[in-house]
């Protein structure tokens, strides 16, 4: 039978620091993440949110079928003939306007995820450490267990041989 591995000295106190880490976080309490963000930060989620939503596209799709349809059946004015080159500028501006405004929620999120991401491999590493210490725990009380059996078992075998030395005189 192979030595149990006992937690060295690195994993004893880095499993300490975790432990450390997690009290402190749980004294703080769950960060407020609203009320951290900045204007413009807001502004880039809620732009982000409502762009990439079924009620914007199904009013953006409306609003270009009835720009196509009252420039096409010349209903009104025709203020933009076909091509439809104002509706191009139009779309074209509204790209370039929203496009920053997703990338800086995109990368806003980019970077809670990766700080969620450094979490879970803490909390990881404490659980593996845990584990492996309640390993340890279970293998020194089976140690005991085994030495208390056998320390049973030789005093049962000396009885057992007493016995048998007093019915043999």
């Amino acid at each position: 039978m192979t030595e149990p591995h006992k937690l060295g000295d690195h994993e004893a106190k880095r499993l300490l620091e975790l432990r450390a880490a997690r009290r402190a976080q749980r004294e703080q309490g769950p960060a407020p993440l609203q009320s951290k963000l900045t204007l413009g930060e807001r502004v880039a989620d809620r732009v982000a949110a409502t762009m990439g939503s079924w009620p914007f596209i199904i009013i953006q799709t409306g609003l270009l079928a009835i720009w196509i349809t009252l420039n096409i059946t010349a209903f009104v004015q025709r203020w933009d003939p076909y091509p439809f080159i104002l509706l191009n500028l139009a779309l074209s501006f509204q790209a370039a306007y929203a496009a920053p405004f997703i990338m800086m929620s995109q990368n806003r999120r980019q970077d809670m995820d990766r700080q969620d991401a450094a979490t879970d491999y803490r909390i990881n590493v404490k659980a593996e450490l845990e584990i492996e210490l309640l390993h340890e725990k279970i293998d020194d009380l089976r140690e005991k267990e085994v030495l208390a059996l056998i320390q049973a078992v030789d005093r049962l075998t000396e009885l057992l041989q007493q016995q048998a030395r007093r019915t043999v005189v």
